[in-house]
């Protein structure tokens, strides 16, 4: 019986399953598929949820900025003593050149970029310098160096993403003839007018010129040059968006925006 129960044991114990042996093939196979998990995730994150977040974050900021600006404006600026308006009929409005702003330090803010047609929450900060480190990535569209500042004849060129990191010319190309670009600064809103998209290759720096694409021409106007990478998601080209400057309008006490502001159809 004994024997027999041993020998019933030894058949049950022969008949288990082996054990699966893990190979190095399948770990690294195993570690390669996390990964990948792991890389479409920031790529989802990067893309598209990380966008709508930072886009967020940069217009927050850039309406902050705004607020802060006019209420520094409010706090040191007397109201103006009232007077009889008909008692000198030769008295008409002067109306001063646009101020020229001195060049921003790299990662320096001093603007903030308004485009109606990009909504009317578009409020995006804008600083000197074009690097992704100080300027592009953490702060949003950046300046040039060297180029002309708003209002002041020649060309203000600027740079910012077209994907990632809040995108703000993601939409460069939905710009139509005559749409509004406001620059605001501390002292007021510079208002510039699209003209014209063009599609230049990396290298083709001519767009950064006092007037863009012409080499040795002096420049009697002040324009205003937006550029991006195109297409989407690639840096074989550039996107270029050409405006030209329509007025400037002071900060003043009520907080009235210009009316280039106002949304478009």
């Amino acid at each position: 019986m004994d024997d027999a129960l041993s020998g019933q044991g030894r058949a049950a114990r022969g008949t288990r399953t082996p054990r699966r042996r893990t190979s190095v093939v399948g770990v690294i196979g195993e570690v390669l598929i996390t990964a990948g998990v792991i890389v479409l995730l920031y790529v989802v994150w990067q893309l598209w949820v990380g966008d709508l977040i930072y886009g967020a974050e940069r217009n927050a900021e850039g309406t902050e900025l705004s607020q802060e600006w006019q209420a520094q404006y409010e706090e040191q600026t007397p109201e103006p003593a009232p007077t009889d308006a008909g008692t000198d009929p030769e008295v008409v409005p002067v109306t001063a050149p646009p101020p020229v702003l001195a060049e921003p330090a790299d990662g320096q803010t001093f603007a903030i970029m308004r485009i109606p047609r990009f909504g009317a929450d578009y409020a995006v900060p804008m600083a000197g310098g074009v690097t992704r480190a100080r300027t592009l990535d953490p702060i949003g569209i950046g300046h040039y160096p060297g180029t002309k500042m708003p209002g002041e004849a020649g060309n203000f060129a600027l740079a910012a993403h077209r994907t990632t990191w809040g995108k703000p010319f993601n939409r460069i190309a939905d710009l139509h003839v005559g749409d509004a670009i406001v620059v605001e600064t501390q002292e007021g809103w510079y208002t510039y007018r699209f003209r014209t998209l063009q599609y230049v290759k990396p290298n083709e720096v001519e767009v950064l010129l006092p007037v863009p694409q012409a080499m040795d021409v002096p420049a009697g106007t002040a324009y205003i040059t937006l550029t991006s990478c195109s297409p989407m998601y690639a840096m074989t080209e550039r996107i270029v968006a050409y405006g030209v400057f329509e007025s400037f309008t002071p900060r003043s006490a009520s907080g009235e925006e210009p009316a280039s502001l106002q949304a478009v159809a």
